[in-house]
């Protein structure tokens, strides 16, 4: 019958709502608050708004205890606004009638001023004056004083700590690990926070104001009654006292203990670290642990056995104490279950005959852990790692231009507990330690100062790292540090692997499928080539050098256009390469340089360039000729420069004649990690170029032919 009542109102509200009409709703409370303080309000409207106003401060209250972050209740400085001023156009309106009316009796103001005058004096006047008084204080000195320097500090910590929380997202969007939507919300997310923090701090100080305010109206009420009730009302001192003071305390304490609940919402929702559970469930995972409990139990029960104390309370309280420490103890035995991880099968007494379904076959790409880190794997535990690993892929199959295999997980009770592997085809090519929990704080080079925590070293790219708590997160984003979780570490990891060893990740069958999906759009051209002029074989191999030295391959028909006009001439694959890289020029040279703008590259002595082009002739492309130590300086003049260039913020291009990049980016791949070697011919005729380093030789340096 209920439901039926409000559905039956709600539909009633629907059709008598004019378009528009709850857009007026905020400028007619702002009119209302405005006219109550103008207009004499009647004894009864004022115990409604005073009444309404408790109600209102109850609920806020319960909505920021509620709330699992600040943003949950992103208008609550806007509400804390209006709820201040409903406060203070009430003190002017009982102000009004208490000083008009105030001689009429103790219900001249209504009568939960009246309610509340009697319960607060108790009949002694000079008791409720001291009771009030400390009510007030509590209120000014303690809880909104500190609510206000919280949002005071919240708020400049905020704000240093955008930059950091800016380069965590573009750092996530690179990784493939948010998408644009999810970075552009993120930013949103951060902008929001900033704003509300530093609306916070201005709130904060209409608390304070509302407090100071109310202590001047109560001096004022209590003094300019007297006045009036002696001067023109004709009462005695004492019975304008006994009117006056119980009205004005009835006043005051109406409109503190609203004031209060709003500086104690304010409180909360300043000092609440964002979680994804409320108050309540944070309180008792946090403060439930069995030691605590169990030291607090002996502590009360020492207490109370001793003589003269109030034994009995002690006692009960011991009892409950340990009754709830030897729940925590049983909670804490549980322990989280590997589940759908992987299926075990039933063993069986018997060994059944061996047969090739017993050899497990190999994982493209695996990742193994240990137990510890199960929990970022399992959804019900709320862990992510799968979502991020799916978004690694997603974002290298984009840029590579083939589908990235299934990334197999699988638990290793041989790791320790917190420690992972990353296999490719069976062989392990990085691994790591992640401490759940914890936040990941990363030294980019501009991080100042030190942190608390277990010290490491990123294990993507090896910079220097802290393992810090969720606490410090804020604080540490001000120092410079770039702050990660474990997820997300641990999908930057495999992000770098996967893209260093993109070569191993292509064979036979996903060059066929490749080649099946461009004969959809063009059939001719792919029958003209495999298997008429190349093999299967060759073609993977073309494809698997244009991966091993950074080309994607995603413009495949002009990789088979290109193969199908120089497969006549050679089936040499480096040959076949170096033919390819200049059609897939322009791929190669936009993630070097901006577009618009040169790009800036270093070059050879070209003395040196004509030395190793003449022994690669006489060698027949083989640089066994070259002299030990020349390679040795050739190869530290390049890796020093680099580093100078990368110091600077600027991408490492060695440019050279196609003759010898071959040679040249074999013989830096794996020595100078980041060098790009380009040929002159790989370079767009629109693209400008900027020479800012010649690698130079010592004039005794010699080549043996």
């Amino acid at each position: 019958m209920v439901e039926a009542l409000t559905l039956h109102l709600s539909n009633i509200w629907r059709n008598f709502a004019l378009p528009g009409l709850s857009s007026l709703a905020i400028p007619a409370v702002l009119f209302c608050i405005i006219v109550m303080m103008v207009v004499p309000l009647p004894a009864f409207l004022l115990d409604l708004f005073f009444t309404a106003n408790i109600a209102l401060s109850l609920i806020i209250v319960m909505i920021c205890i509620s709330a699992m972050k600040p943003l949950d209740f992103s208008s609550f400085p806007t509400v804390l606004l209006f709820a201040t001023l409903l406060r203070l156009a009430l003190n002017v309106a009982s102000t009004r009638v208490v000083l008009v009316d105030g001689h009429t009796g103790p219900d001249a103001a209504g009568k939960v001023i009246e309610s509340f005058g009697d319960f607060i004096i108790a009949g002694n006047y000079l008791i409720g004056i001291i009771v009030f008084s400390i009510l007030m204080i509590i209120n000014f000195v303690v809880v909104t004083k500190g609510a206000g320097r919280v949002s005071e500090v919240t708020a400049r910590f905020t704000l240093d700590a955008m930059p950091g929380k800016q380069m965590a997202i573009d750092a996530d969007l690179n990784a493939g690990i948010l998408t644009k939507d999810e970075a552009k919300a993120r930013r949103q997310e951060v902008a929001a926070e900033s704003e509300f923090y530093g609306s916070m701090d201005g709130a904060s100080k209409f608390v304070k104001g509302d407090v100071i305010a109310g202590m001047i109206i109560l001096a004022i009420n209590i003094i300019g009654g007297l006045i009036i009730g002696t001067a023109f009302h004709g009462m005695s001192f004492s019975n304008a006292a006994e009117t006056y003071v119980l009205l004005t305390i009835g006043d005051g304490l109406v409109a503190q203990i609203p004031s209060l609940l709003l500086a104690t919402a304010t409180a909360i929702i300043v000092t609440r670290v964002s979680t994804d559970s409320k108050m309540h469930s944070q309180l008792k995972t946090e403060m439930g642990g069995f030691q605590p409990l169990a030291v607090t139990t002996g502590v009360m029960l020492v207490l109370g056995l001793i003589p003269g104390m109030p034994n009995m309370i002690f006692l009960v309280l011991a009892v409950l104490s340990g009754a709830l420490a030897y729940i925590s103890y049983k909670s804490s035995l549980k322990q989280p279950e590997a589940v759908g991880l992987y299926d075990d099968e039933n063993e069986t007494e018997e060994i059944s005959e061996l047969s090739w379904d017993d050899v497990p076959s190999l994982d493209v790409i695996g990742l193994e852990v240990g137990y510890a880190l199960i929990p970022l794997i399992d959804k019900e535990q709320g862990g992510d790692l799968m979502q991020r690993i799916k978004g690694v892929r997603k974002k290298l199959s984009h840029e590579l231009g083939f589908l990235i295999h299934t990334v197999h997980i699988k638990d290793n009770l041989n790791l320790s507990p917190n420690q992972y592997r990353i296999n490719i085809n069976g062989v392990v090519r990085g691994q790591g330690e992640l401490m759940p929990g914890r936040e990941l704080a990363i030294n980019p080079g501009v991080g100042h100062g030190s942190l608390e925590g277990v010290k490491t070293r990123d294990p993507a790219f090896g910079l220097e790292a802290v393992w810090i708590d969720a606490s410090q997160k804020e604080y540490a984003q001000t120092l410079g540090y770039t702050i990660v979780d474990p997820s997300t570490t641990l999908a930057t990891h495999l992000n770098k692997i996967l893209q260093e060893n993109a070569k191993e990740l292509i064979g036979h069958d996903e060059a066929q499928q490749l080649l099946d999906q461009l004969s959809q759009t063009a059939p001719k051209l792919v029958d003209s080539l495999v298997p008429q002029k190349i093999s299967l074989g060759v073609f993977t191999a073309v494809l698997q050098n244009l991966l091993e030295e950074g080309v994607p391959i995603r413009n495949m028909k002009g990789i088979v256009e290109v193969l199908a006009q120089y497969a006549d001439k050679t089936q040499d694959t480096d040959a076949l390469t170096s033919a390819l890289r200049p059609r897939l020029g322009r791929m190669i040279v936009q993630s070097l340089s901006d577009v618009g703008e040169d790009m800036s590259v270093m070059t050879l002595e070209p003395e040196l360039e004509q030395m190793l082009h003449n022994v690669l002739q006489q060698n027949g492309d083989i640089m066994d000729g070259i002299e030990p130590n020349l390679a040795e300086q050739l190869l530290s003049n390049l890796y020093r420069t680099s580093e100078e260039l990368v110091d600077q913020g600027v991408q490492p291009v060695l440019i050279v004649s196609p003759s010898i990049r071959l040679w040249v980016a074999k013989f830096v791949r794996h020595r100078i990690p980041g060098l790009v070697v380009l040929g002159f011919n790989e370079i767009p005729d629109e693209q400008g170029i900027k020479v800012v380093r010649t690698i130079e030789r010592k004039a005794n340096e010699k080549l043996q032919s």
